[in-house]
C-alpha cells in the first residue's frame, strides 16, 4: 500500500483512538504529507533507513515560498510524525521499517520568558478601566496571570463557564483532557466588571469590538476574540509599559507557573495545573528559579563562623 492510501486511516486513529486534538492531527497530516511530497509517494513496505536518512538532510534544507527554514524542532516534529505513523503501521502488521529506526535529533528547549509581579503590576496598570473595552483587557490579563490558561483555552471561553463565586471551573486542555482552572479574587472581580458593563447576550466570555477580527458569531454581530487578537493586546500593554522582552499571552503563562514555584509550590501541583502530561515539560520552570533558591538560601541558612 502507498504512504497516502494510510495517511487519512492514521489521522482518524489520533483523534478517535489516541485522544488527541483536531489540530494535533491536522499537524500531524501536514507532516507526513511532507514525506508523501519527499518520497513521491512510495509503497510503505519500501520505506528504508536510507530514505530516512535523504528526508533527514531533506527537511534541513527545506525553503518555504518566503525562504524560511524549518526550525529544528519543526523538523523534529515532521520525524515525530513519522515514526507514530510507523508505529500504526507496525500495530495493524502493515510491514514497513521499524519505527526504533528513527532517531529523533537532541532539540534545546527555549530559554523560557516570564514577567516578575513587579512587571505584571506595570502591565496591569497601562489598562484603561474608563472603557468596556479597557474591562475586557484587564479581564483577560488578569485571567491569564491568574489561571496559567493556553490563549486556545482563553479564547474557547463562554460566559458560563467561568464561576466567579466559587472562582474554579474546569477548561479542556491539550488532548481533549478536563483539568480545574482556579483563579484569584482579583481576576474574577475584573471578570464581573467587565461582564457588567456588557449590555449584549452573546455566548463567549470576550468580544471583539471590531467587524474586522474575531470569529464570526451566530448570536449577534459581535465576535469571540481570537488568540491573535489576544496576543496584540498583551503586546500592546508590555510595550506600554516599557517592558522590552517579548511578552505574549503564553509569557503570562510561564509567569503563572514560576509565581507558584518561587512562592513554595511543588512541581507536581503545577504540573497539574498547567495540564502537561509529562513532568519533565514543568520541569524547565526549575531552571528559572534557580535565582530565587540563591536567595532563599542566603536568608535562611546558618553560615560557620570565619
Amino acid at each position: 500500500m502507498y504512504i497516502s492510501e494510510l495517511i487519512m486511516d492514521y489521522i482518524e486513529h489520533l483523534e478517535v483512538e489516541g485522544g488527541r486534538s483536531v489540530k494535533t492531527a491536522e499537524n500531524y497530516r501536514l507532516y507526513l504529507e511532507r514525506f508523501v511530497e519527499f518520497t513521491d509517494d512510495i509503497k510503505v513496505e519500501n520505506i528504508t533507513t536510507e530514505i530516512i536518512r535523504k528526508y533527514r538532510l531533506w527537511l534541513n534544507r527545506y525553503k518555504n515560498n518566503n525562504e524560511d527554514e524549518l526550525a529544528t524542532i519543526t523538523q523534529s516534529y515532521h520525524l515525530i510524525a513519522l515514526r507514530g505513523f510507523l508505529t500504526y503501521l507496525s500495530n495493524r502488521d502493515i510491514p514497513s521499517l521499524s519505527p526504533e529506526k528513527i532517531i529523533l535529533p537532541k532539540v534545546s528547549r527555549k530559554q523560557v520568558t516570564f514577567l516578575h509581579y513587579d512587571e505584571v503590576e506595570r502591565l496591569l496598570a497601562q489598562i484603561p478601566l474608563s472603557t468596556e473595552t479597557g474591562l475586557r483587557d484587564r479581564a483577560i490579563i488578569d485571567l491569564l496571570f491568574s489561571s496559567g490558561l493556553r490563549v486556545s483555552e482563553l479564547v474557547n471561553l463562554n460566559r458560563d463557564h467561568v464561576n466567579t463565586t466559587r472562582r474554579e471551573f474546569m477548561v479542556r486542555g491539550k488532548g481533549q483532557k478536563d483539568r480545574p482552572v482556579f483563579i484569584g479574587e482579583a481576576a474574577a472581580q475584573r471578570v464581573n466588571d467587565y461582564l457588567e458593563a456588557r449590555d449584549d447576550s452573546l455566548i463567549p466570555l470576550f468580544i471583539s469590538y471590531s467587524r474586522n477580527s474575531g470569529t464570526v458569531s451566530t448570536t449577534g454581530d459581535y465576535r469571540r476574540l481570537t488568540a491573535r487578537s489576544i496576543q496584540r493586546i498583551v503586546t500592546h500593554y508590555a510595550k506600554l509599559a516599557g517592558i522590552t522582552k517579548h511578552v505574549s499571552p503564553h509569557t503570562m503563562r510561564h509567569s503563572y507557573a514560576t509565581d507558584l514555584l518561587m512562592n513554595g509550590a511543588d512541581i507536581r501541583s503545577v504540573q497539574s495545573m498547567l495540564g502537561h502530561s509529562s513532568i519533565s515539560t514543568t520541569q524547565v520552570y526549575t531552571h528559572v528559579t534557580d535565582e530565587h533558591l540563591r536567595e532563599v538560601y542566603e536568608k535562611f541558612h546558618s553560615d560557620t563562623d570565619a
